[in-house]
């Protein structure tokens, strides 16, 4: 699978480049594409992502609708445009859109394909707080939390790490990974965490720190190219409750291939009914077009 960039709209190719160099002389003269000013199809994207993120999916549906109309060859808007219409249960839209994206780019259209049927599993999933039998190609992957002014962990934190060091000690052959960068006082995330995990007995050799991300997004990317360099093949997630469904979303559409998730037992009971609401599931959708850099 091909694994994009974080970030709005960051996926670069030359199609791109040459696209936006002619709207950009084409709006400098005034022109049109179709019905469509080019200067506001060159905006309709930006326009349609902060729709979705503000909830108003319909909103972006029809802005995308009319970009793609005015650039029917725009990989972004097509690939966003399926993730929406998936969002709004329009089947129609939804597979327009894909058929349409994989003549243009093949990747990109396996990405949503990957990535929407983890929006889906991941909701109907129930967060598992049972350490999972995993072998050395499996990396445990513990995601960092904000710390404090100081540099000090929080408690939600603290919690993440003695959850993934019960993992740790049921994979003993296992790297593990801890994720977040979001310095304080001079200390990121996945450093305290990896001292914290050191100071009760794992191997410094074996916890590896990624200090890089500043997201779920970031964690799961970052980690994925850390995973590779280590030789692991796959993944196991550590993170809470509330937050394992959006973190699997995003892990797998990174290319982290998770095999299974732990979550700690903070708020536990009530993340166990699946998530059915749309509304609800909007997060996920939204870290998931992230990861594929859209």
């Amino acid at each position: 699978m091909t694994v994009y960039a974080a970030g709005p709209r960051t996926r670069s190719t030359i199609a791109t480049r040459v696209s936006v160099l002619m709207l950009a002389a084409l709006a400098a003269v005034g022109l049109t594409i179709g019905a469509t000013p080019v200067a506001s199809a060159a905006s309709a994207y930006d326009t349609a992502w902060n729709q979705f993120v503000n909830d108003n999916a319909g909103a972006a549906e029809n802005t995308l609708n009319g970009l793609v109309a005015a650039q029917p060859r725009n990989a972004d808007a097509l690939a966003l445009r399926a993730v929406v219409a998936d969002y709004n249960l329009d089947l129609v839209t939804k597979a327009d859109s894909l058929n349409r994206l994989s003549a243009i780019d093949g990747g990109l259209r396996s990405g949503v394909d990957v990535m929407l049927g983890a929006v889906t599993s991941s909701a109907l999933s129930i967060p598992n707080p049972l350490p999972g039998l995993v072998g050395p190609q499996t990396a445990i992957v513990i995601l960092g939390y904000g710390l404090l002014p100081n540099g000090a962990m929080r408690d939600d934190l603290i919690g993440r790490l003695s959850t993934g060091y019960l993992q740790a000690l049921a994979a003993p052959g296992s790297p593990v990974i801890v994720t977040g960068g979001n310095p304080q006082n001079g200390i990121t995330e996945a450093a305290a965490m990896k001292s914290w995990l050191v100071g009760r007995g794992l191997p410094a050799s074996r916890v590896h720190a990624e200090t890089r991300a500043g997201s779920t997004v970031g964690n799961a990317l970052y980690s994925t190219s850390l995973m590779r360099t280590l030789g692991a093949t796959s993944s196991l997630i550590v993170t809470d409750p509330n937050h394992i469904r959006r973190a699997m979303v995003d892990f797998v559409t990174a290319g982290a291939h998770p095999v299974g998730g732990m979550a700690t037992l903070n708020g536990w009971v009530e993340q166990i009914p699946p998530l059915l609401d749309k509304h609800d599931q909007l997060g996920m959708y939204l870290d998931g077009a992230r990861t594929l850099g859209l």
